[in-house]
């Protein structure tokens, strides 16, 4: 044991004296010019070393400079910039004074892809046609990573398309290793504050570089991320996802398959793909969901949910308004729809806004920069169906949306309830509109929107005013006609129907019919959606539910009683002209009896006076 010990101690010594004698023997900025000339001839990019280079024994070999830059021909500024590098060197080939560098370390690193930092093509040079279907020939002038590993730390991203608002993502952490065959494993992790939010990102992937510049392909895994902050839920957005992607150098195309994506209880899948050029990019998108729960994304609170949040009879709270996020932006909304073109395919299994729950949604779109086109938006609701299609324009100073609703035997209680309107009705509604606005939201389209639509509501229910029992009730005051008794609190009708126009906040109901068993109405009105409260008039005749006299029973079906129902929706007032409405009827049917006497006695005096007498009534 003790021979082992001492056999052990002098390889470690001579390790020491040869690694010292090495140091003292091989001065690292040798390799300086070397470094930079190799960079140069495998990618063209311009290495610049700053201070001397100098050795570092323990645990790794390795050289150390100090700050670096790494520029791409013709840019105006760095690509890559780091406070320190560190290159861990092979031992045996340092004897014959050539470098191996086995990975290289970067810490304090910030990479810039800006318009900035691209290179400048010579205009000299020859420039072949486009739409060649000849092989491309790699002259050796892309970019080659032949290190087998890599390593960042505590780096910066920044990057910017265009004239696009520049991106910076930090706490960048890269670990990437390579064998022979450019087949790389690659971990990063970065986080990235933008608008008040803050995104976590942090991915496994393995890339295959065999066949770059001209292709590029990798399949990422065990994605984690996480988006916190303004107008966002409480507890932020996160998920997972995996992905294959792919980059084809001739058509500029990047593309991702077998997609599989989550995010809180939402599922994703699908692929797509998107042209990067001297243009605009263009993105074509096929995507499946199972579930999307839009109101757990969007930070918004199901109505259904604020309600049994407050206490029993009280008004649920207003819905909470996400923050304003302060900055400088003037531009129009919905101009970032100009800087890119896209064709989007979307079918979903299940999708809940707002408190609603769709199934079997599917949805077709289209934008050509800044001219949005949502042919197809459809999907069940309540056993009835909604279709949304519709238009955006924000290629102007203002946009200009213009849809197209059309609702089948959907119930319109879920729709009330789910924007806020204290209107206590039931009913499955079908609607057919077209409507116009600028801001696609809630609140504008109570404000700010314009169209028209035609509506039927079928087996509806409004609580809270019995139109039967206040015409009724109104009629036993006045004569001596009973009505049956009725313990119901609401206005049913088997079908009722309008015309509606809105504009400016203020819906006008033109042509209301109703019509059921127990009575029928007409009339017209407007609702005022933003100061939440209405004027309705109706002409109701009750067709049932009478006890009396046949002949008056008789005559009180045939009679149309005028009832107003105003205010606001949550107190409504009511108010009723039945002893008006008789009078005039006894009047009407007293008239009538005159003159059927006067016809048959038209050679009297008499009845000569009393047909002047009412020809002046």
């Amino acid at each position: 044991m003790r021979r082992f010990l001492t056999t052990l101690m002098i390889l470690l010594v001579v390790i020491v004296a040869g690694l010292s004698a090495l140091v003292l023997l091989v001065n690292p900025n040798e390799f300086r010019d070397g470094m930079v000339k190799q960079v140069a001839s495998r990618s063209g990019y311009q290495l610049r070393l700053d201070g001397p280079l100098r050795w570092h024994v323990w645990p790794q070999l390795s050289i150390l400079s100090g700050r670096m830059t790494l520029t791409e021909p013709g840019a105006s500024a760095p690509l890559v910039r780091a406070d320190n590098m560190r290159l861990d060197v092979a031992l045996l080939p340092l004897l014959s004074h050539k470098l191996q560098v086995d990975k290289v370390m970067l810490k304090g690193a910030v990479v810039e892809l800006t318009p900035q930092t691209e290179a400048v093509k010579d205009s000299a040079a020859p420039v072949g046609p486009k739409d060649s279907d000849l092989p491309r020939v790699n002259t050796g002038g892309g970019w080659s990573f032949d290190i087998s590993r890599l390593q960042v730390a505590d780096s910066v991203l920044v990057f910017q398309h265009a004239n696009d608002e520049l991106v910076t993502v930090r706490n960048i952490r890269l670990q990437m290793e390579q064998d022979a065959q450019h087949q790389a494993t690659v971990e990063f992790s970065g986080r990235m504050n933008r608008d008040q939010r803050d995104w976590a990102l942090s991915f496994t992937a393995l890339v295959d570089g065999s066949r770059y510049p001209d292709n590029l392909s990798a399949t990422f895994s065990k994605m984690n991320w996480t988006l916190q902050g303004a107008g966002l839920p409480a507890q932020g957005i996160s998920g997972q996802a995996s992905f294959e992607a792919a980059w084809k150098e001739a058509q500029k195309t990047l593309s991702f398959s077998q997609l599989a994506l989550t995010a809180n209880d939402s599922v994703l899948r699908g692929e797509g793909h998107v042209l990067l050029g001297d243009t605009q990019p263009q993105w074509t998108l096929n995507l499946q969901a199972d579930r999307l729960d839009l109101d757990n994304l969007l930070g918004q609170d199901a109505p259904a949910a604020a309600a049994a949040a407050s206490p029993q009879g009280q008004t649920p709270p207003p819905r909470q308004q996400s923050p304003v996020i302060a900055d400088n932006d003037t531009r129009p909304d919905y101009s970032n729809l100009r800087g890119f073109s896209a064709d989007l395919l979307l079918k979903a299994g299940q999708v809940t806004w707002r408190g609603m729950n769709f199934s079997n949604v599917s949805a077709q779109a289209s934008n050509q920069f800044g001219l949005l086109t949502i042919s197809q938006l459809q999907g069940a609701l309540d056993g009835g169906q909604m279709s949304l299609p519709g238009t955006l324009d924000a290629r102007g100073a203002e946009p200009a949306a213009n849809f197209q609703p059309k609702l089948d035997n959907v119930e319109i209680g879920a729709i009330l309830k789910a924007f806020d309107y204290p209107i206590n009705l039931t009913g499955r509604l079908s609607l057919s509109g077209d409507f116009s606005g600028q801001k696609i939201d809630a609140d504008s389209f109570r404000r700010d929107w314009q169209g028209q639509a035609h509506l039927e509501l079928r087996d509806s229910r409004a609580e809270g005013l019995n139109f039967q029992q206040l015409v009724q009730q109104a009629v036993e005051r006045s004569t001596n006609v009973k009505a049956k008794e009725s313990f119901d609190s609401a206005t049913r009708l088997d079908l009722f129907a309008c015309d509606m126009s809105l504009d400016g906040g203020v819906l006008d109901l033109n042509n209301m019919t109703g019509q059921s068993s127990m009575l029928a109405l007409d009339g017209a009105g407007s609702l005022d959606l933003i100061k939440e409260q209405g004027d309705m008039r109706f002409n109701v005749r009750v067709l049932e539910g009478w006890e009396g006299d046949s002949n008056l029973v008789a005559v009180l079906k045939k009679t149309a009683v005028p009832l107003r129902v105003y205010g606001p929706w949550e107190s409504l007032s009511y108010s009723l002209q039945v002893d008006q409405v008789l009078r005039k009827q006894l009047q009407d049917e007293m008239k009538r009896r005159l003159n059927q006497w006067a016809d048959r006695n038209q050679n009297d005096q008499n009845s000569k006076d009393l047909k002047k007498l009412l020809d002046k009534l």
